[in-house]
């Protein structure tokens, strides 16, 4: 298939007719019938319960946005003639629409579409205010500052993520078709991004030969992407419409395979793509509208895109701009495994389970950083996380970017902070990234500086909390580096003994061969991450364990040292293995603590930065710190010892 892509004229990208026609043998049948039984166990089938609860809820919240809008128009005195028929619509898509839903998975994308009296600024107050009166509404929050504007709530105990889209028309009908590009005309690209959801997955429908094989082997694609941690849009990796449209590609390649089939296939085709070729359903098509389309010829920014999946829906983007550097070998290393699992139960050597066995994270790196997000208050809380997580993988580049670090790779799963925490920070969630660094080549000392990379996502966070008027006092972003060995300290016992013993094989860390040309880095316009706190308890170790780290001399070609300046940041630095360190060289302190927000960014009742710096002199750690107070109410300069608070 790769020889037939390359031979492809150039300006097709890539797309080619079938590559095999052949029907299904009975083998094929059986190997089928055995994966559906292997995902049974993990609830990828939804129940006809479930089905008709979600089904119940769309209808309630439909006619909640038809009286919503109704009364918009009685207030903005809307003719009789226009009040009566102004309409409004919800339209499903992603995983719902796709027909994957699974059993257990609530949420539900969905796209509110309005007349032409309805303003985005009435979506997130007027609307969002009535939404906060429901007492079926819980955990409401608007992101209104995302690639594709968003309402989160729940609505009867299913999650949904509402977006917007007011069309150029007076009412909107019953009968509306989104698939006509008309619809797009005279919208503003925040529409037109809203829109795109749900003509895409329409388009991804009709363009994919045998629906019930996809639909299967899309089941199948899912789980494992989401037991291998490489499904989160959010994070870098992939979401539900980027997978979807990976497995579309292999549908159309081979239209007459079953699932089992299907699913080696894509492992097969993918494997071995050249990325950054783009994957595309079909060819790329102009339209009278002259709206910006995803094409590298012509926008010089699209040729930094390192995994281009392309929607099919005018106008066409790249649905995986968030992609990084270490998220793509992450998941080209995922293939690569899924080819060698497929290849071995279609040979009967194996069978489906052994797929699906979850990647053991925590066993993977020797070398984590922990990234801490913290509120007063449940509310506060929801809206910080929403924000914090949404720019990690802007940290993600800012990592990966250093010459000196290989892969970056964050674990898409947040986790809860212990009682300790709780009681000293409030809400806390928590996420972990694995680093693998360069070794060093020669006897010299080499400086790994993470300082300005760290501080620039801080910065980057806390501003646009400013911005939005979201920053409350005590939310607090903190980043502790730790080795493997101190993660006990951050996860319940229980959460690491069972990845334990879930492990498949000792994963080496080879990402160190998987070099990449650069990342390109910001949000997508489909579909958002719906990776939720695991809410499980954690141990109720305090982190103030882990403030000093016990390098032992058993690993003496390591040697940590730790900076912090302006809230969190830090230096790692270590000698070539043949180098002599003492014992007391390897000892070090840990103080990454972030208390504030940057200069220009205010918290009503709170401007409180804390400074702290921890330096490495004469083979003697020190730690000093300074708490700079508003200058009105300044204060005698307070210092901390490494064991304190």
């Amino acid at each position: 298939s790769t020889s037939r892509q390359q031979n492809q004229p150039q300006g097709h990208y890539g797309l080619t007719s079938p590559i095999s026609l052949a029907p299904p043998s009975d083998k094929d049948h059986i190997h089928t019938q055995k994966l559906i039984e292997a995902m049974k166990p993990f609830g990828v089938f939804e129940d006809q319960e479930e089905l008709y609860h979600r089904t119940t809820v769309l209808g309630k919240l439909n006619n909640f946005v038809r009286e919503w809008i109704s009364e918009l128009a009685e207030s903005k005195n809307l003719p009789p003639s226009i009040k009566e028929q102004v309409g409004g619509k919800i339209f499903t898509f992603g995983s719902y629409r796709l027909g994957v839903h699974t059993k257990g998975s609530s949420d539900i994308d969905a796209l509110c579409v309005a007349p032409s009296h309805v303003e985005r600024s009435d979506f997130f107050q007027s609307f969002f205010e009535k939404l906060k009166n429901q007492e079926e509404v819980k955990n409401l929050r608007a992101i209104e500052d995302a690639y594709v504007p968003v309402i989160k709530f729940e609505f009867d105990g299913i999650e949904i993520d509402l977006v917007f889209a007011k069309l150029s028309l007076p009412t909107v009908s019953d009968d509306l078709d989104l698939r006509d590009d008309s619809c797009l005309k005279s919208l503003d690209i925040r529409c037109i991004r809203s829109l795109n959801g749900s003509r895409v997955t329409d388009e991804i429908l009709r363009l994919v030969p045998n629906l019930e094989n996809f639909r299967l082997t899309l089941r199948a694609v899912k789980l494992w992407a989401k037991r291998r941690g490489v499904y989160s849009n959010i994070m870098g990796f992939l979401g539900g419409v980027s997978w979807a449209m990976l497995v579309a590609r292999i549908c159309q390649l081979y239209p007459n395979a079953l699932a089992s089939t299907l699913v080696n296939k894509f492992f097969l085709i993918f494997s071995k793509w050249d990325w950054p070729k783009p994957v595309l359903l079909k060819r790329l098509e102009e339209s009278f509208l002259n709206l910006p389309v995803w094409d590298p010829r012509v926008n010089p920014s699209d040729r930094y895109h390192v995994m281009p999946i392309i929607t099919p829906a005018y106008p066409q983007q790249n649905s995986t701009y968030n992609v990084s550097v270490s998220t793509r070998a992450v998941m080209v290393e995922e293939f690569q495994r899924g080819l060698e699992v497929t290849d071995e139960i279609l040979k009967g050597k194996s069978d489906w389970s052994k797929l699906f066995e979850p990647l053991n994270f925590f066993q993977k790196y020797k070398h984590y950083i922990v990234l801490t997000a913290s509120a007063f208050t449940e509310e506060h809380h929801l809206n910080w996380i929403g924000l914090v997580e949404s720019k990690i993988r802007v940290l993600v580049g800012n990592l990966e970017r250093n010459e000196f670090i290989t892969i970056a790779h964050v674990q898409p799963q947040s986790f809860p902070g212990s009682e300790v925490l709780y009681k000293q920070s409030g809400y806390v969630s928590m996420w972990f990234l694995g680093l693998v660094f360069k070794k060093a080549e020669s006897a010299v000392k080499t400086n790994v500086d993470l300082t300005h990379g760290i501080q620039s996502f801080t910065d980057t966070v806390y501003r646009q909390a400013s911005a939005l008027n979201i920053l409350k006092e005590g939310m607090k972003i903190e980043a502790t580096y730790v080795k493997r060995k101190q993660l006990h300290y951050f996860l319940p016992a229980g959460t690491l003994q069972k990845r334990k013993k879930q492990r498949v094989s000792d994963i080496s860390q080879n990402n160190s061969g998987l070099q990449c040309k650069r990342s390109s880095l910001g949000e997508s316009c489909l579909d958002g991450s719906k990776d939720r706190d695991s809410r499980t308890p954690s141990n109720s170790s305090s982190l103030n364990k882990i403030s000093k780290l016990d390098i032992s001399t058993a690993e003496t070609e390591r040697l940590y040292v730790f900076e912090v300046v302006g809230g969190m940041s830090f230096l790692i630095s270590w000698p070539n293995s043949k180098s002599q360190v003492s014992p007391t060289e390897m000892e070090a302190t840990v103080a990454l603590r972030t208390s504030g927000p940057p200069i220009g960014c205010t918290i009503p009742g709170y401007n409180t930065v804390c400074q702290l710096r921890t330096c490495f002199v004469q083979g003697q750690h020190k730690l000093s710190g300074t708490l700079i107070t508003d200058p009105k109410s300044a204060s005698p300069k307070q210092h901390y010892s490494p064991t304190s608070k």
